[in-house]
């Protein structure tokens, strides 16, 4: 239970109102009241709607030993006083200005034990109806201590439901913080692969530039030079070929086809990409021609290639 006492809301205090009331009526008295301590003050919380009352509500005390009220909490329960004009112990209290010389009061206590205040009944006389009233008296005791349990339980399940939001309304902040946090990410991360990309192309043109700029001005003389070697021609335009290759916007398709080849499979591939047979292969790489099948063979097999398939037209279709 939360140690905040709660207020008392105004529709709690019309129903106990209806019970003052009915008190006062069974009980047959001029005044029924239920007290309020807010230590050292005792006010009047309640008070019967009756002929004779003098006690309005709101009136306060000084919590003191003169108090009828004042005996119930030393009692921690009951108390009756029949006569106070004949009881020495009650003859000054403060209740004699308005003559009231008889009292029945119970204490009434919050559910965990803190002292709320008290009911009671007065009159001007002993009054024996009132007397045989007290069980009855206690009895809406109860009913008040009744309701000041549901108020107390009211305000903790509040409390409980506040608490519950807060918890609710932090656990939102913090999946809407992730969130943000991973589209922020998200967003470094797409700049990040895009200047990876954009740093590849960068670094592929300037490969293309060197090829260009150092490598083919000098295919050019080699083709002179070795003009009247076939073989030799052969494989500078393999070079030639290869080249092209590497700078055509397809080379990757080419690449990862050729990858499960020898670089002996890769030249002989690229022969028969530009149409040369077994025989002519054989005398541009100086193999003999049972060599040249051997590795046609396993070009095939690697290439995944039925027995009817032309391995020219695959490779072409590569391209």
């Amino acid at each position: 239970m939360t140690t905040a006492l709660p207020e008392i809301p105004h529709q709690t205090i019309a129903s106990w109102q209806r019970v003052v009331d009915l008190v006062a009526r069974l009980a047959r008295v001029p005044a029924a009241l239920i007290m309020r301590t807010e230590r050292p003050k005792h006010s009047v919380l309640v008070s019967s709607r009756t002929v004779g009352n003098p006690y309005g509500v709101g009136h306060e005390y000084e919590l003191n030993d003169s108090l009828y009220c004042y005996g119930v909490f030393e009692n921690d329960g009951e108390l009756v006083v029949e006569d106070a004009l004949r009881d020495p112990d009650w003859a000054d209290n403060a209740d004699l200005d308005h003559g009231m010389s008889f009292y029945i009061g119970y204490p009434l206590k919050w559910p965990g034990g803190e002292l709320f205040g008290t009911i009671c009944v007065l009159d001007r006389h002993r009054n024996e109806h009132a007397l045989v009233f007290r069980e009855g008296l206690q009895a809406f005791g109860g009913v008040i201590e009744a309701n000041l349990r549901s108020l107390v339980e009211i305000a903790e399940r509040e409390r409980l439901e506040a608490a519950l939001q807060r918890s609710v309304d932090q656990l939102e902040e913090r999946v809407a913080k992730r969130t943000r946090d991973l589209e922020e990410a998200n967003t470094a991360l797409r700049v990040l692969v895009a200047n990876i990309e954009q740093s590849k192309r960068e670094h592929d043109d300037q490969i293309l530039r060197q090829i260009n700029t150092l490598v083919v001005p000098h295919l050019s003389n080699l083709r002179r030079i070795l003009d009247s070697d076939s073989a030799a021609r052969e494989c500078l335009e393999l070079v030639e070929s290869s080249l092209e290759s590497l700078t055509s916007s397809l080379s990757s398709k080419i690449a990862m086809a050729f990858e499960p080849l020898t670089s002996t499979e890769v030249e002989i591939a690229q022969l028969i990409m530009r149409g040369k047979t077994t025989k002519e292969i054989a005398r541009t790489l100086a193999r003999a021609k049972t060599t040249i099948d051997f590795h046609r063979g396993n070009i095939r097999a690697k290439l995944g290639l039925k027995r009817r398939q032309n391995l020219r037209t695959h490779l072409l279709s590569i391209r």
